[in-house]
């Protein structure tokens, strides 16, 4: 009984929240290098050579990890993706012999 709750559980996760979890992070990762071109863009106004450096590298930065982190997710999405769509093929040719 309780293994078959479980299984459920797992279902439900696998076939609605995982989804919709990673896509929160790729929007998140997505506005996050919004805001980092938004301080790039706003750092060319700084008139003090010493903040337009140090501001210049955190929004680089910003920028770095937040499309690292985009493009591991959409890897990640694209990996369980396809392994789904192999299991659904998988299942339609054993139901066709």
């Amino acid at each position: 009984m309780l293994n078959e709750i479980k299984e459920q559980l797992k279902e439900i996760y696998f076939n609605y929240f995982w989804w919709s979890w990673q896509i929160i992070l790729v929007l998140l990762s997505g506005g996050f290098f919004v805001f980092g071109v938004e301080i790039l863009i706003r750092s060319y106004q700084l008139n003090n050579p010493a903040y337009f450096m140090m501001i210049f590298f955190a929004s680089n930065l910003i920028i770095s990890i937040s499309l690292v982190l985009m493009a591991g997710l959409l890897y990640r999405i694209y990996g369980v993706y396809k392994l789904i769509y192999k299991k659904k093929e998988d299942k339609e040719t054993a139901d066709k012999k």
